[in-house]
């Protein structure tokens, strides 16, 4: 299994994070890729990644740190590593009023342009995004980009079946948390049987979101991606050990992940 989500830097994991990888490994996960957020976030990730033959990161702007200095010169040299395996985490997040919402899409905008000058010169990376309360801001600015679509991917998908329509009508990808195994998030399981089998991935976007039958365990560990990825076997009708094969298959082609990552 291959958690392609996780912040091996956030609280409540970085403090241990050799104990982390190793718990994921005795779970059967055998991949974890460590999400960037800020300038430095991305530099430390891409140098904990190095460690680990089974981690690899992302370099990228959150949207909630759109306030933050951005070194986009230290985003660009980690993107050069060959333990960077995507661009990101970026988007728009509408659940919070800070940072502004006209801040957050500037940098967005800044983010995308370096993205596809970057590409131009040989980074072709898939991209992370985030995307909270706000499917209809941000594909007309993912669609203007120019990018193509199927090297997005919507992380932590939270909304409906109708915006995961709108996302896969984009032609985009969806991943799931554990938010997915919640009593209290009907609509996001629903989505989640919309997915096709060859755009969906999973996740625990750890140290939050922990799933079921764990949910009240913090902070949540890549190792609980497995009661995820069961639960998202059950609700689509298939056998786990036939889902967690497509998953991980997907996570490879997603990212670029060696064959051996997941096995």
């Amino acid at each position: 299994m291959i958690d392609t989500h996780c912040h091996l830097l956030h609280r409540g994991l970085a403090e241990r994070v050799d104990d982390v990888v190793a718990e994921a490994r005795a779970a059967g996960v055998r991949g974890l890729i460590t999400i960037g957020t800020t300038s430095d976030d991305s530099v430390r990730g891409c140098d904990l990644a190095r460690r680990f033959d089974d981690v690899w990161c992302t370099a990228g702007i959150h949207p909630l740190h759109a306030a933050e200095p951005i070194d986009w010169d230290a985003i660009r040299r980690t993107g050069t590593d060959q333990r960077c395996v995507a661009w990101g985490e970026l988007g728009l997040d509408n659940h919070y009023p800070d940072p502004p919402r006209d801040l957050q899409r500037a940098v967005l905008e800044e983010q995308l342009r370096r993205i596809v000058a970057w590409r131009a010169e040989g980074l072709a990376k898939p991209v992370v995004v985030h995307c909270r309360r706000a499917v209809a801001d941000l594909l007309p600015v993912l669609r203007a980009s120019g990018l193509p679509a199927d090297r997005f991917v919507f992380h932590c998908f939270t909304e409906g079946p109708d915006d995961a329509r709108r996302v896969l009508d984009f032609g985009a990808w969806i991943s799931f948390t554990g938010v997915v195994t919640f009593k209290g998030a009907p609509e996001v399981a629903e989505a989640a049987r919309l997915v096709p089998d060859d755009r969906i991935l999973c996740e625990t976007d750890a140290p939050y979101l922990s799933p079921e039958p764990v949910r009240g365990e913090r902070p949540c560990r890549p190792a609980f991606v497995m009661h995820t990825a069961r639960f998202l076997a059950a609700l689509r009708g298939s056998e786990f050990a036939a889902f967690e094969r497509t998953v991980d298959a997907n996570a490879r082609r997603f990212f670029g992940l060696p064959a051996s990552a997941g096995c």
